[in-house]
């Protein structure tokens, strides 16, 4: 079955001990009113407001002039930190600072800043909602739209003004201020969050995804526990070079294999859009990102971290990065339903405990057959703050869950009749305010053969 919050208070239906179909009734959804409040919050003309504000600094080219207090990234940057500043105490502001010598389409040596707010939880697991607020207009081609697909990074020329205008509206002013107004309602609805979250806009995306990489390395060698990075990257236009406008979908990419740690999250997102965001399409797309292209989440998914990236649904290539990277490109209507998914699904996961560990001290998967050999053996090592499991399976051919058993609070289920060798299984975590965590499954581990000892000599 999809994610959902179920509350408690229905204890009935959390507790009980009958398998459930994985049929989803909008009917009978439990929402939680405080994550629809937030939701509703969401404001259209503000995205208006700060994308207008992010568009006329010109240019925010990460090797753009930096002394300047109305034009370029330095100036874009300071105002990005000054507006998360203002958006209430409770965010921690701060810039991530790295240094890059020449290298790529980086010319020269060049400080790249992240900008991060920060929202401290009870815990220091991490959830990120992100995006790059660097733009980029590679010449040569600013002036028309043109149907031809964006220039490979490996020919994109490394002698281009750095200062042409290069407004960004959509790649990725969209992004940025869906991050900057998350940031803003969250800080202001007063919940109380388990998982600490964090507001991220990334700098050198363009020229090689290098704030990110730089900030998700740190992460890595810090151990630091990342649940979710949700990326947002061109999520603002309806309107595709070619056919039928698009105002109520939205991609979201999570790289494999199946039962990957990122197309956990995907699901999670897709099912608590359904709850939230009634009529607002999440298409789930089973690969990285678009073919041959990427962003700021993979460094992430490369450091182990689960991480997933928005895209809209009709994108227009003619108008990425150039100088027709307008206002006009932008549907804000549109952009706050995407925003509004990503907060729905930021706010459950983290309101939620964390994934129960499938694992034991040693590594070895917890999933077992027991003695009568046909019946399938669940264990999971208990999660902080759980009240309640939710065990879960599906036929090994389905991406999606199909049944579940709400188990209560135990760490062991037999389930009768019901083979591993047939089957995929996953557990999840249910939270004393009733939102339940991604689906952690069982995953067998590629086997790595052993060589081949040669025969030894006659």
């Amino acid at each position: 079955m999809p994610m959902r919050s179920v509350l408690l208070m229905i204890p009935l239906v959390l507790f009980g001990a009958c398998t459930q179909p994985a049929a989803r009734d909008p009917e009978t959804a439990a929402t939680d009113p405080r994550i629809a409040k937030l939701v509703g919050e969401i404001s259209e003309d503000r995205l208006r407001s700060l994308l207008t504000t992010l568009v006329n600094f010109g240019t925010r080219n990460t090797l753009s002039e930096t002394t300047s207090t109305t034009r370029g990234i330095g100036a874009a940057r300071q105002w990005i930190f000054d507006e998360l500043t203002r958006s209430g105490p409770r965010l921690a502001v701060s810039f991530d600072t790295h240094v890059l010598g020449p290298q790529g389409r980086v010319t020269r040596r060049t400080e790249v800043r992240n900008v991060l707010a920060i929202l401290p939880g009870r815990s220091a697991r991490r959830i990120y909602v992100s995006a790059h607020y660097d733009s980029l207009n590679i010449g040569g081609q600013n002036n028309r739209p043109s149907t031809d697909p964006p220039l490979p990074d490996a020919q994109l020329d490394p002698k281009y003004d750095h200062n042409a205008d290069a407004p960004g509206a959509n790649d990725n002013g969209s992004g940025t201020v869906l991050t900057m107004e998350l940031a803003r309602v969250f800080a202001a609805s007063g919940l109380d969050f388990d998982a600490t979250l964090v507001f991220a806009l990334w700098a050198g995306e363009e020229q090689g995804l290098f704030g990110a990489t730089a900030h998700a390395r740190a992460l890595g060698a810090a151990k630091t526990t990342v649940d979710a990075v949700f990326n947002n990257d061109i999520v603002g236009n309806v309107r595709g070079l070619v056919g039928p406008a698009d105002a109520t979908t939205v991609r979201v990419y999570s790289a494999g294999p199946e039962d990957s740690p990122s197309r956990a999250v995907a699901r999670y997102v897709e099912q608590l859009a359904l709850d939230y965001v009634p009529g607002h399409t999440v298409r789930l797309m089973a690969r990285e990102d678009r073919f041959n292209r990427g962003s700021d989440h993979q460094p992430f998914r490369q450091e182990g971290f689960p991480a997933i990236v928005f895209r809209e649904m009709a994108e227009n290539t003619g108008r990425q990065h150039s100088a027709l990277d307008t206002l006009e490109g932008v549907d804000v209507g549109y952009l706050r339903q995407n925003a509004r998914v990503n907060a729905a699904a930021a706010a459950a996961l983290a309101l939620a405990p964390p994934a129960p560990a499938l694992t034991g001290a040693r590594g070895q998967l917890l999933l077992s057959r027991e003695p009568s050999g046909a019946d399938a053996s669940l264990r999971w090592l208990p999660a902080p703050g759980a009240v309640g499991y939710r065990v879960h399976w599906r036929d090994t051919w389905s991406n999606d869950w199909q049944e579940h058993r709400d188990v209560g609070n135990v760490t062991h289920l037999s389930l009768p009749g019901l083979s591993i060798d047939n089957l995929v299984f996953g557990v999840s975590a249910v939270g004393a305010g009733g939102h339940e965590s991604v689906i952690r499954a069982y995953v067998v581990p590629t086997r790595t053969l052993a060589p081949l000892a040669p025969a030894p000599p006659k």
